[in-house]
């Protein structure tokens, strides 16, 4: 069946129609026609949005996230691509995990499901995994990543790097140094000393991004940093970058928008890892994602189940739901404060990230024969976080009651709507990569 999404506006220039056939952008043009019309006069078509950093939880934790309710809550945010982390249980270490993993994505058919392999053993730090057998395998994996925990080891972290050079893989490194981290709660600084909390300082995260960056600059090898969060990072990254090394980095939609100051409220809601950090470098965050020196908006969607998350702070769960909000909080954070134009959302939020996971029909752009991976957008729109009627099975976002503005009007994966006017359609059959 056609469909015809009338008078949009791609990237949110000129409205025109856009015609859906046979899984592809057929025509683009005025006056077209076809089996359905969608009217979407006034909203923003963008290419389907892509996430490098998402916990599916599955297997292991069904009762905080599943395939299927972490697949739900994408394709309503305008997700037609989520990369799914390793850290379940047991962790997706073998070449059968991320094929199981694959597998349930492909029949939930909502967004194509990438997994992502851990780079160590149960992501232990201390034995490689299978990263040739995971990247031969059915998922094809090209991104590793021990996420949740940081390859501290420097020799190791080399042996990874030069193990999927082999077959164009990328490193995708959680920069912590353990040993300044023990016991953290909270940024180290001000709040965190006012509150008592034992701080996790910049430092930690910094000098892992320079190690690993040398590491890469050395075995030409690929590198990406995940959830940066603080001004030191973004100028070790700006400064790899300058040195022409193979290094990209990603930033979340909480750190483009929160700040430590939160936590005075001591609402574990807002536990996170890395943590919030300062004013200052939630504004050198956001002017390194409009200059490009952070290539990437990625959610690190963190279900948890209620026990794991209402708690004192200590005892908490570091994490905050992000697919269904990512979107809306880009729009406040950098569209509407003049930082970045819809060509820029589209390049953050779906082609940067393709390019570094390897995507090939992902992140494409708006044009006629182009796989119809779509996200209509309205941005005069504004709607309130209801933690209760998102698709997770977790609440914990760190958004809740809070009205922000964008709202996703209809999501395509493969020209087949997976989504419309805050529906997930049921029924849809993915035909996979």
């Amino acid at each position: 069946m056609s469909t015809v999404l009338r008078e949009v506006r791609p990237y949110g220039e000129h409205p025109t129609d856009v015609l859906i056939d046979g899984g592809v952008i057929a025509a683009i043009g005025s006056g077209l026609d076809g089996d359905e019309v969608l009217d979407g006069t006034g909203c923003v078509l963008l290419p389907g949005l892509v996430d490098l950093h998402t916990h599916l939880r599955e297997p292991g934790r069904e009762d905080a996230e599943t395939v299927a309710s972490g697949s739900a809550a994408a394709a309503l945010g305008g997700y037609t691509a989520v990369f799914a982390m390793p850290n379940t249980d047991p962790a997706a270490d073998t070449a059968g995990v991320v094929e199981q993993v694959w597998r349930l994505g492909r029949e939930c058919g909502l967004v194509d499901v990438v997994p992502i392999g851990a780079v160590t053993v149960g992501r232990a730090g201390r034995h490689l995994a299978e990263l040739g057998a995971m990247a031969d395998s059915t998922a094809r994996v090209r991104v590793f990543s021990d996420d949740g925990s940081c390859v501290a080891d420097p020799a190791l972290m080399r042996r990874a790097l030069e193990y999927v050079r082999a077959f164009d893989g990328v490193i995708a490194q959680h920069a912590e140094e353990p040993r300044l981290t023990e016991g953290a709660q909270l940024n180290e600084g001000v709040v965190s000393a006012r509150l008592g909390l034992t701080g996790w300082p910049a430092a930690a995260e910094e000098a892992i991004i320079a190690r690993d960056a040398l590491l890469a600059g050395h075995v030409g090898s690929r590198l990406h940093v995940c959830h940066v969060s603080t001004s030191g990072s973004v100028e070790i990254i700006r400064w790899a970058k300058s040195k022409g090394w193979h290094v990209t980095a990603e930033v979340t939609p909480h750190h483009l928008a929160l700040t430590d100051d939160l936590a005075e409220s001591y609402d574990p809601v807002f536990k996170v890892n890395p943590p919030l950090r300062t004013a200052a470098d939630v504004e050198a965050l956001r002017d390194a994602l409009a200059d490009g020196t952070i290539d990437c908006v990625a959610t690190d969607h963190a279900p948890h189940a209620a026990e794991d998350k209402e708690s004192e702070w200590g005892a908490a769960l570091p994490g905050m739901l992000g697919l269904q909000t990512a979107l809306s909080v880009v729009v406040e954070m950098m569209v509407l404060a003049g930082r970045l134009d819809w060509r820029g959302v589209a390049s953050r939020l779906s082609e940067a990230p393709a390019r570094i996971g390897s995507l090939a029909e992902q992140g494409r752009p708006i044009a006629v024969g182009e796989p119809a991976n779509l996200v209509l957008v309205d941005p005069a729109a504004r709607w309130t976080v209801e933690p209760a009627a998102l698709a997770s099975k977790s609440r914990n976002t760190p958004f809740a009651g809070r009205t922000l503005p964008g709202r996703v009007r209809a999501t395509f994966l493969r020209g087949r709507a997976t989504t419309r006017d805050g529906a997930v359609l049921t029924g849809v059959v993915s035909t996979a990569r």
